[in-house]
């Protein structure tokens, strides 16, 4: 029979892990059953005396999985799978109780008992799958359990674990890096870039502000009570200080936004200024071009219209002038008859030339100025 040996166990000290309950005293109806299914991480349906009894595992409480207005908690499903693994159909189990026996659900309450010696309340906990509670009066094998739950704390398992998402050291971590992240980005250099840096370090913020609010008012959740006073609070230290930081950094961004938004709204208006003043300045170049071409073209047409009207009226002078002159035919040249021709009378001889050397007739030297001469020699 199981129930001797539960009496046995807690008079010599019930094993677990390294924790000896010495202060154990099993109850008079301690008794024995066989594991019919588990129906979720701390319950199970037992059958005791033939009868199929549903067991709420004592001073441990779970995530929940079958809550009908909760969803489904982290590492619940985990920690039914670890209970059907230990307490498979068909086990032998010992079951002990405390002072409250049967709780408001109807649910036997019970330390649950392997042949080896292991308690299961406390081998959950161990497995970091669930958290030491005291629903009063019963706190018989809370010591065990809590034991047990800071060995799982120790060791990161569970819902003490870093790794798995959704766990709170795993959520504030995250959280915390994700601030981290946005709060170390580069300076922005336009309002748009600074904007979306607020806008990120925003909403990083809010979600350390949330859970910051939920580890301050999380009591009743198994994540919070497996951590513990201490726990949450380093984890609600952790928090502050970079939800401080995120706060600081939002500030800064955002007057940054409005720095750099002032800046390029002015720069838009000084642009715009310009473009409006290469726009006029390039519509008054169009309409002086316009203006001259127009005005060329108008002297154009009035020089034409002068150049028409100018041979219009030479035209009209021209037609209204008298027929020209027609002189009357001359009269036929009658040359005059010639007179008759009369030479000259012939000019008288010269007078004979006076000869100086009379009788001479060779050379002559003739002295300077060519009047006088002399026989050459």
């Amino acid at each position: 029979m199981f129930t001797p040996v539960i009496k046995k166990w807690c008079a010599f000290g019930v094993a677990i892990g390294a924790l000896s309950v010495t202060a154990c005293s099993p109850s008079a109806d301690a008794t024995t059953g066989q594991v019919v299914r588990v129906v979720d991480g701390d319950t199970v349906i037992v059958k005791i005396a033939d009868v199929d009894t549903r067991v709420r595992l004592l001073n441990i409480d779970t995530p929940e999985t079958k809550h009908p207005d909760k969803a489904v908690e982290c590492f619940g499903p985990e920690a039914t799978a670890f209970l059907a693994e230990t307490l498979p159909a068909g086990t032998e189990v010992g079951l002990d109780f405390d002072v409250e026996r049967v709780d408001q659900y109807g649910r036997t309450l019970a330390a649950v008992f392997l042949e080896d010696r292991t308690l299961v309340n406390a081998e959950i906990a161990r497995q970091g799958l669930g958290s030491a509670v005291i629903f009063e009066p019963n706190e018989k094998y809370y010591d065990a359990v809590k034991t047990a739950q800071e060995e799982a704390q120790q060791a990161e398992l569970g819902v003490f674990s870093v790794d798995a998402e959704c766990t709170l050291p795993a959520e504030v971590a995250a959280a915390v890096d994700s601030l981290a992240a946005v709060v170390e980005q580069p300076a922005a250099s336009t309002s748009g870039a600074a904007a979306a840096g607020a806008a990120a370090v925003a909403g990083a913020l809010a979600t350390a502000e949330a859970l910051h609010a939920a580890l301050e008012a999380g009591e009743d959740s198994i994540r919070w009570a497996a951590l513990g006073t201490a726990g949450t609070a380093a984890l609600s230290a952790k928090l502050i200080t970079s939800i401080d930081s995120g706060r600081a950094t939002l500030a800064t961004l955002e007057q940054e936004t409005t720095r750099l938004k002032a800046a390029e709204d002015e720069a838009a208006r000084e642009a715009a200024k310009r473009e409006a003043e290469r726009v006029a300045a390039e519509a008054e170049a169009r309409r002086l071009v316009a203006e001259e071409a127009a005005a060329a073209a108008a002297r154009a047409e009035a020089a034409r219209v002068a150049t028409e009207a100018a041979a219009a009226a030479e035209a009209e002078r021209i037609r209204n002038l008298p027929p020209p002159y027609v002189p009357p035919a001359p009269a036929p040249y009658v040359p005059p008859a010639p007179a008759p021709y009369v030479p000259p009378a012939p000019a008288p001889a010269p007078p004979a030339e006076q000869n100086p050397y009379p009788g001479y007739n060779g050379p002559r030297c003739y002295a300077p100025g060519g009047k006088t001469w002399k026989p050459c020699p």
